[in-house]
């Protein structure tokens, strides 16, 4: 059952285009990415210890986002590409995280929203990856796999909100966020990173 919203910005084709120029450099980016989400993941089960009915789908998401790493780190070992030195800020996350409530009850079903909606956001960014990769079939399958699991994830967001909040409470955050995060996305420079 779909459960996130559709993306109200779709990404332009010059950010492929950047991406493309300079594949090592989205690894990196990519990998760094993939880590801060598998602890993104646990540090929900850390601040929300009480919410029992999410926290075995949080720990399989940080698991399987970890995972993620580790399948990246290995292709960029393959092919001599070292993981980023410095940790670069996201503007992306940095505007979204601003949209954040500060008490704890409403940052609680933000966090979960914005998981969604990132989780959404890089789906349609690696289904984009996995087509333009037309001349490395091992990144091709790679990111075409990942897009099918990322898309999964916003749904597993969306859905543990629910078992919290009520529907249209939930929907209707949901749709502010959405939008939002569409008008930072047009507002980005195009550069060879995930976000």
């Amino acid at each position: 059952m779909k459960f996130s919203l559709d993306l109200t910005v779709a990404t332009s084709p010059a950010w492929v285009d950047a991406v493309m120029a300079d594949v090592p450099a989205f690894l990196q980016d990519h990998a760094d990415c993939e880590r801060k989400a598998s602890a993104m993941a646990m540090s929900l089960v850390a601040k929300y210890p009480d919410r029992l009915e999410i926290i075995p789908e949080l720990i399989a998401t940080g698991v399987e986002e970890l995972e993620h790493f580790q399948q990246v780190y290995e292709i960029m070992r393959e092919r001599g590409i070292p993981l980023a030195k410095e940790i670069e800020a996201d503007p992306y996350i940095k505007a979204l995280m601003a949209l954040i409530h500060s008490d704890s009850q409403r940052r609680f079903l933000d966090r979960l929203l914005l998981a969604s909606i990132i989780e959404c956001r890089g789906a349609e960014r690696f289904r984009l990856v996995s087509e333009a990769m037309t001349d490395d079939e091992q990144l091709q399958v790679f990111y075409h796999d990942l897009w099918v699991s990322e898309a999964k994830h916003g749904h597993i967001f969306v859905k543990m909100a629910l078992e919290y909040f009520e529907k249209k409470h939930v929907y209707d955050r949901l749709g502010y966020l959405n939008d939002e995060e569409g008008k930072i996305v047009a507002g980005l420079d195009f550069r060879p990173a995930l976000h």
